[in-house]
């Protein structure tokens, strides 16, 4: 096991166990307010070929065919509840059993879709040699950024247009300065950075 794997592994026990109670209380209360399902599952991929069911807490109401990235056209399928959880990056606790079966790490790539791994096949032939991460280099520089070029788009097509146009590139060039220098300190770092952007948000 290489010692990103175990730095992986390990963590993901740990924040298991001490955000179980937690885990608890945000289903009950979706439960309450929103209703079922609880959870939103959804394909990605772990490499080119290679899929894998994504697991977060349900943000959206849900809506038939939904695909795509998240733009301005879902915006008002946000539930008050997934506010606050996207908000504090809640929604994405159940990733830790993605991360403990191996699909994912903590650090690393965003997971795509299949449809975008299709249409660029040799950019993500490279991105996907590091696993897929719950944050990394480009969630923090330019997740902020790829808010609010989205947030205008009204259909599902123009946010795909701008997806593939305006994201996909740019991340994709931030995640391979991440694949350069991985180490399990880098990743410390940019796990801390993320920490620290979360509790900025309750400020």
């Amino acid at each position: 096991m290489s010692a990103k794997r175990l730095f992986d592994v390990l963590l993901a026990l740990v924040l298991g166990a001490l955000l179980l109670p937690l885990l608890l209380l945000i289903l009950g209360t979706m439960w309450m307010l929103d209703g079922r399902p609880l959870f939103y599952v959804s394909e990605r991929m772990k490499a080119p070929g290679r899929p894998f069911a994504l697991w977060k807490l349900r943000t959206m109401r849900p809506a038939p065919r939904d695909s795509g990235v998240s733009g301005g056209d879902k915006i008002n399928r946000i539930t008050r509840t997934g506010r606050i959880l996207r908000r504090f990056r809640l929604d994405e606790i159940p990733q830790l059993w993605n991360v403990l079966k191996g699909d994912m790490s903590f650090v690393g790539p965003r997971p795509p879709l299949r449809l975008y791994v299709e249409r660029f096949p040799d950019l993500y032939a490279g991105v996907l040699r590091s696993r897929p991460g719950i944050t990394g280099l480009a969630t923090l520089t330019y997740h902020a950024h790829e808010e609010r070029l989205l947030a205008p788009c009204r259909t599902a097509e123009e946010t795909d247009a701008v997806y593939s146009r305006a994201c996909v590139p740019r991340k994709a060039r931030l995640d391979l300065i991440y694949q350069r220098n991985q180490s399990v300190c880098y990743d410390a770092v940019l796990l801390w950075q993320t920490l620290a952007r979360v509790f900025r948000r309750r400020t």
